[in-house]
């Protein structure tokens, strides 16, 4: 990728149409479409399963705050990760703002063939940098699981689970996740 002559600033996302995803990663404007819908079906199934154990205490631990499609200010980056989740204990309330500045305990980005390559290359590199506990990574076409754990400055794969597996995942072992709901059919 040829570098830009200058970095991107956040007044180049604002200028994009509603209907593109802009994100700054290592000063670089990345765009990209709306999602396909196995990608965002994908991706609410995962917030559907999360939210009532994690989220709102019922049936599960509670202690986390789990967001959609949030907007991310990570020093110099802005990110827009699927989902992302922080432990209350860190961010016992959501601020009142419209984009988040803790970096969240976990992210999970749902790949998509446009997407992918950004994904599992710069967007990783700086969910480490800002220590990023864990990360998932969930191709609905090949319907996959990847969980990623931070280990020092790097990312290791703990497991990669797939099909209709009914699977721990952590962070959130506390609950069976029934893999199959992920998938669209």
């Amino acid at each position: 990728m040829t570098r830009p002559a200058r970095p991107a600033r956040y007044a180049d996302i604002e200028a994009l149409p509603e209907n593109v995803v802009g994100e700054i990663l290592d000063g670089v404007l990345y765009t990209h479409a709306r999602p396909a819908t196995p990608h965002a079906a994908a991706a609410a199934a995962i917030g559907e399963e999360l939210g009532p154990p994690f989220k709102r205490s019922r049936g599960g631990p509670g202690g986390w705050m789990i967001l959609h499609e949030p907007e991310l200010h990570l020093v110099e980056d802005v990110l827009v990760p699927d989902l992302a989740g922080w432990r209350r204990e860190r961010m016992p309330e959501l601020p009142h703002a419209p984009a988040v500045t803790l970096a969240p305990d976990w992210a999970c980005e749902v790949l998509s063939p446009s997407t992918e390559r950004v994904d599992r290359g710069v967007k990783l590199a700086i969910y480490a940098r800002q220590t990023v506990g864990h990360l998932w990574l969930v191709n609905p076409l090949a319907q996959t699981l990847e969980i990623l754990r931070l280990d020092g400055e790097t990312y290791r794969v703990a497991v990669v689970h797939g099909g209709d597996a009914k699977v721990r995942a952590e962070p959130f072992e506390a609950i069976e996740l029934d893999l199959a709901v992920l998938w669209a059919r």
